[in-house]
């Protein structure tokens, strides 16, 4: 049973970066689309760090701490307009962002081809 249970902990980890990852480009978006706009700042997703405790600690995410949670960084630079939000450096998370997506969809897949495998040996 601790492979099953080890099983639904990854695919759990799988969803969480999956829908993480949809809100991260949302985020994106809306940082790239409000680039020029005055005093605004830019927005970010909290979630890798709780993910990384709940992988170090071997426990399965809730559906609350699976939620991917916005805040505003205010780490970068302001311009002269009051706006922090960086071309290159947003370009650069979409580039990492996508690779995470693609990353987390493709081990999710070969997770339930090993379903599918081990199901047809049994019959």
């Amino acid at each position: 049973m601790w492979l099953l249970a080890n099983d639904m902990s990854i695919i759990s980890y799988l969803e969480a970066g999956i829908k993480n990852e949809a809100v991260r480009q949302s985020a994106i978006a809306s940082n790239l689309a409000n680039m020029e706009t005055p005093g605004y700042r830019r927005v970010d997703v909290k979630f890798n760090d709780v993910l990384a405790k709940k992988i170090a600690g071997d426990e399965m995410l809730t559906a609350d701490e699976a939620t991917p949670e916005l805040f505003t960084p205010q780490k970068t630079a302001l311009s002269p307009n009051g706006n922090d939000v960086s071309f290159d450096s947003e370009v650069g998370e979409l580039v990492k962002n996508s690779i995470q997506h693609k990353a987390y969809t493709r081990i999710l897949a070969k997770k339930f081809q090993q379903y599918d495998m081990a199901m047809n040996l049994t019959r």
